[in-house]
């Protein structure tokens, strides 16, 4: 009897333990990383103008009011200069806005999604191909 409670001494005392402990260590090495569903659309995202695409975007605000985004311009244009066209063009108010992240956000009143995307085309600032219409 006193051999069989040494011997459950020790499986409860330092053995278990230590195999508790490498236990846990092999299921955290079994872990799999979580995966990101936007990772790729992130990474489109990643910078202005990052892939050359240029993303107009609309915000719902309140009621019927909404709101166009242009980011994704490249840096040498004017943003004031393509802001004072458009907004003589189709008759919106709008702005330059500094982002941190993004850079220079044009923003406009109202749904120009379909307008912006034409004026940027005629006017030969971007290519049809590297734009991007996000909303709705």
């Amino acid at each position: 009897m006193l051999i069989a409670m040494s011997g459950l001494s020790n499986l409860v005392g330092g053995t278990f333990g230590h195999r508790e402990s490498n236990f846990m260590s092999e299921l955290d090495a079994q872990i799999p990383t979580a995966f990101d569903p936007f990772a790729e659309a992130n990474a489109d995202d990643s910078g202005a103008g990052s892939k050359e695409y240029v993303h107009i975007r609309v915000q719902q605000r309140n009621g019927r009011k909404s709101l166009t985004t242009v980011q994704g311009l490249k840096k040498e244009f004017s943003y004031n200069k393509i802001l004072k066209d458009v907004k003589k063009e189709f008759c919106c108010n709008g702005t330059v806005v500094q982002d941190p992240e993004l850079g220079q956000v044009i923003q406009l009143q109202g749904d120009q999604r379909k307008n912006v995307s034409t004026f940027l085309v005629q006017a030969g600032i971007v290519k049809k191909e590297h734009i991007k219409i996000h909303g709705f």
